[in-house]
């Protein structure tokens, strides 16, 4: 009973921040995250723009409040707003913002957008970034467009934790058209890169002294003297 317990709140939480991300598309919506409260539910809203997710006087918050209400019955739900320091490292705004603007300019510009992201990503100091365009673009057979730069893991642990991935999906005229983001930030550790600490100013002098080696005593060599050879005894005469 509790594990169905666990497995429907999860499934409760999947659900608000589906409906949350359909509510504030375009509006630079990143993720959400709920925190359960004694006072109720707790909703942090990350996005690169504060402002039009709040609206003018907190009319889209008040709106989003009595939506989430109606909808999932949640008694007191608190929303708070964080600001995303640079949207360019997220994955989630990326894939947005290049869905955005195919739906605006259309497919025939769609090489110009992928390049122009992928060197915004590159200039704020991600590691790699890999976007890939999928649909009817530009003609009316589908292809996979691939755009990529830098050092981005496929497999492994820093591929699953370290990679952030979005996927975002446009209509336009042709068809939809899909839009895969992977962005490998600066902050990702990697097991195969080593760094080196240069040693302290004192640490410095105590290795230049323990460095030094003292020059050996010389060794006075006494000089050999012939030895004295014995006389041989002379050999008697053989009596006659």
């Amino acid at each position: 009973m509790i594990e169905k317990k666990f497995v429907e709140q999860n499934i409760k939480e999947h659900q608000i921040q589906e409906f949350i991300s359909q509510n504030l598309k375009n509006v630079g919506h990143s993720h959400t995250k709920l925190q359960r409260t004694p006072l109720g539910e707790k909703i942090i809203i990350f996005t690169s723009h504060p402002g039009l997710v709040v609206g003018r006087k907190g009319d889209n918050i008040k709106d989003l409040t009595q939506a989430l209400k109606k909808e999932f019955q949640l008694e007191n739900p608190q929303i708070e707003i964080s600001e995303i320091e640079n949207p360019n490292l997220d994955a989630q705004i990326v894939a947005e913002r290049i869905a955005s603007t195919l739906e605006k300019f259309g497919s025939n510009k769609f090489k110009g957008v992928g390049h122009k992201m992928m060197s915004d990503v590159m200039n704020s100091g991600a590691l790699g970034v890999e976007i890939l365009i999928s649909g009817k673009i530009p003609g009316a057979r589908a292809k996979t467009w691939r755009f990529y730069q830098g050092y981005l893991k496929k497999c492994g642990d820093v591929a699953i934790s370290g990679v952030h991935e979005a996927d975002v999906y446009s209509q336009l005229k042709s068809g939809t058209v899909g839009v895969k983001v992977k962005i490998m930030t600066p902050d990702v550790k990697l097991p195969d890169r080593m760094t080196h600490k240069e040693p302290e100013a004192e640490s410095k002098e105590t290795a230049k002294e323990e460095l030094k080696v003292e020059p050996k005593p010389e060794i006075k060599r006494q000089e050999k003297r012939p030895r004295k050879r014995k006389p041989k005894p002379a050999k008697e005469d053989e009596a006659a």
